[in-house]
């Protein structure tokens, strides 16, 4: 079973790119105009003019770096949970 690619324009720092992916179009849009502003802030941080290939890699970083940050949070809670329902089941043991 195959799934439909669609052929999207999108922009990302001046320059103009054809995608195609099996994803919905506004979906890639979306994800290239958060690319687009990452790179934004980036060049943002500098006094000159840097080449979109260094804003590119740092702008990956940065995004990488929050990715890190979200899923060691989303661990610290999934470890909090997993804690309370142990301690839940313990309780209710006890008490049956």
């Amino acid at each position: 079973m195959s799934e439909e690619s669609n052929q999207v324009q999108i922009s990302i720092f001046g320059q103009e790119y054809s995608v195609k992916a099996p994803a919905d179009p506004e979906y890639i849009k979306k994800i290239a105009e958060f690319l687009d502003e990452k790179m934004r802030e980036v060049q943002s941080g500098f006094s000159t003019t840097q080449s979109s290939t260094r804003i590119a890699i740092l702008a990956g970083m940065n995004i990488t770096d929050e990715l890190f940050n979200s899923r060691q949070s989303g661990d610290s809670v999934n470890n909090d949970v997993e804690q309370k329902i142990s301690s839940l089941i313990e309780l209710i043991d006890e008490t049956i």
